[in-house]
Formats: C-alpha cells, structure tokens, sequence
C-alpha cells in the first residue's frame, strides 16, 4: 500500500503523494491533508497570539524601544501593533525557506531548544537560591524537590545536546544541524541588547502578590471588610448623634 520511499523523499509534498497513494484518489488524499492544514492553521494562529502578546509586554516594560509596540487598538482592544510587528518578523522567517531548507529547518528547529532553555534558567536559579521562592508554597517538597530539579536540569542538558545533533551521517552542508549555532546565535544577541540598552531600560513585569490579601466567603478582602465596617460604624455613631 505504502509507495517506494525513495519516491517519497524525491517529492517536494511527500505528505501529499503518501494520502494520495494510501486513499487510492486525490480527493482522498486532499482530504487528509486538509485536516493537517486545519491543524497547522490553528496552532499558527496561537503561536501568533502569544508571540504578538510576549512582544506587547516585552514593550510595556521597558525591553523594545518605543511605545508604539507597547499600544492597545480601543477599537479591537487589541496590542495591534504587536501583532503587525510579530506578523512581518514570521513572514521574513518564513522566506529563509526559498534561499535555504537546511536553515529554515534549523530555525524551527531551534524552538524546542529555546523552550527548554527558558525551562532550565527558572530551575537553575531556584536551586542556586536554595529553592527559597517555593518554601511557602502549597507543595514546597522539600529535599525531594532538589532531586526533582537537578534531574530536570540533567534531562534539559541531555535533550540540548540531542535536538543540536545532526540528522544523518556523513555530515554535509545540506544536512547539517544548524540549530546550535541559531541558538547561539539568539544567545549573543540577546546579551549585547542587555548590556546595551535593556539593562537600563527593562524594569521586569509587575508582580502582583495574590495571596498578601485574604478573601472571606463572599470574595471580600479583609482590608475591604475591614474599611466597611469602619464606614458601617461611623455612619451609625452619626445617625446616633442626629
């Protein structure tokens, strides 16, 4: 049933050719790719949404110069110009792919390395600090947390170094991994913009600590309980002296 993978692997859809060599016709095979399409439609839209939203509040505080891309559109109550920003830099991404596959694959490669970069750097700092950020929290896990983290950061290092591997051997410039040296790449950039601007313009997201305010049963804060009773008693030592 399947074709010949070298047949596979010659064609520039080869996703295509095998729904359409499955299902025997080419509407049939249309309508499987249809639902990968619909799929990648999907995900492409949430990726965009929350690419346009870490750039808005990248801008908000202080990490991208200007305010332009740090405004809300009144009318859409959308960041807009985020979006625009996030929209232009995927698209000029996305036309690496005419001038080389093997670099445009280690862009999208890369994304998995980043991601588990950004799940490492949170662990790391947590444990160089003596994981005094979650000691109050519900489930703080005491020195089993330690072992939870370093076996994390193990893991991380170890998936790195795989994603960074090449996909065949021998190496050649066409299939060369070059997703370690993007990822570098972003790296060295993202600390020369530190040091020379974010350093002394980001100030960070605001914190907002949810649990400094207790809320009673019917979702009052006790400071707002405490001012109503307050006013509750001054409106009754007034009426008293009428």
């Amino acid at each position: 049933v399947l074709p010949d993978v070298t047949a596979l692997l010659a064609s520039s859809q080869p996703i295509g050719l095998l729904f359409k060599t499955v299902t025997g016709s080419a509407a049939g095979g249309f309508g499987l790719l249809f639902l990968i399409l619909g799929i990648w439609l999907f995900a492409g839209v949430g990726a965009l949404t929350a690419a346009s939203r870490c750039t808005y509040a990248f801008a908000r505080d202080g990490g991208i110069p200007g305010n332009l891309w740090a405004k809300v559109n009144k009318t859409l109550d959308v960041p807009l110009w985020a979006i625009i920003l996030s929209t232009t830099v995927d698209c000029l991404l996305g036309c690496i792919y005419f001038g080389s596959s093997a670099a445009f694959g280690s862009f999208t490669g890369v994304a998995t390395i980043c991601l588990s970069a950004s799940y490492c750097v949170p662990i790391l700092v947590s444990v160089v600090r003596g994981r005094q950020a979650v000691r109050s929290s519900p489930f703080p896990l005491g020195k089993l947390g330690y072992v939870l983290n370093y076996i994390s950061l193990v893991w991380i290092c170890l998936a790195v170094v795989i994603f960074c591997m090449p996909v065949s051997l021998p190496v050649t410039p066409s299939s060369m991994n070059y997703a370690s040296v993007v990822f570098a790449g972003f790296g060295a950039i993202s600390g020369i913009w530190y040091f020379v601007y974010a350093r002394k313009h980001f100030k960070g997201p605001i914190i907002v600590d949810m649990g400094a305010e207790e809320y009673n049963s019917n979702g009052v804060t006790d400071v707002e309980h405490e001012k109503g009773l307050n006013i509750s008693d001054n409106s009754a030592d007034e009426e008293s002296k009428k």
